[in-house]
Formats: C-alpha cells, sequence, structure tokens
C-alpha cells in the first residue's frame, strides 16, 4: 500500500492534528497541528514540525528548549483525518509549560485539577 498525500483530510484551515505519543512508553506527550509543509518536513528531517495556529507559522519541536522528539513510527487514523506520530522525546519535556507531558493536570471529582508530573523547565528562563 502507498501513502497518498492527497488522500490526508486536512481541515478547512488546512490543519491535521497529530497525536505525539513516547515511542518506548506510549505515554502520549502532547497534541499539535501540522499543515502539509510541516508534514513533509518532519517526514523529510524525521524531526516533529508543527504549525502554530497562534503565531501563523512553522515551528519544530525543540527549536528553543533542545527537547526535540526523534519521529520513530507515524501512523494515519481510519478517516485519514489525524495522525498518530510515535517519537523518542530528546531532553525530559514535551510541554512548553515545563511538564514531561502536556497532559499534567488531572480532573478530580467534578470540579478540581491535580497536578500529576514533575515539571522539568520554568518556561520564563526558555522562551
Amino acid at each position: 500500500m502507498t501513502l497518498q498525500f492527497d488522500s490526508l483530510k486536512f481541515d478547512s484551515n488546512g490543519l491535521i492534528p497529530a497525536v505525539i505519543q513516547d515511542y518506548k512508553d506510549n505515554k502520549v506527550r502532547m497534541v499539535a497541528y501540522m499543515n502539509k509543509e510541516s508534514f513533509l518536513k518532519t517526514i523529510k528531517t524525521k524531526k516533529t514540525w508543527f504549525y502554530s495556529r497562534s503565531r501563523k507559522k512553522l515551528w519544530m519541536k525543540g527549536e528553543k528548549s533542545g527537547n526535540v522528539q526523534i519521529v520513530k513510527e507515524i501512523f494515519i487514523d481510519c478517516d485519514n483525518d489525524c495522525l498518530l506520530i510515535k517519537v523518542q522525546q530528546v531532553g525530559n519535556a514535551s510541554c512548553h509549560t515545563g511538564y514531561r507531558t502536556c497532559f499534567f493536570r488531572k480532573i478530580v471529582g467534578s470540579n478540581k485539577l491535580k497536578v500529576i508530573e514533575k515539571r522539568f523547565f520554568d518556561p520564563r528562563k526558555v522562551y
């Protein structure tokens, strides 16, 4: 089976969500969006590239923090509208807030949030 790039279903803004998962422990590290250019750069460089919806530009994960992601595997869901990218995380943190994962808060009960991860860096000192 050959990947037909045109079969990927980007949304009306030209974006496709990408779930980033740790290759070793299967922990979800983050969710971000890719456009066609960032998807192709990810495949070419074997590092994760995304499109920032707020800054309206491409960015490579770890370009400022050094916490880059080396791509090991890429999966496409059954509807061709979401990617799962398994990565080797270089450095401890995936989240721009300094945590290992962007999913560092757990909902407890009906209205409380509990931080369940260790913070590895202070984002004010990095960004």
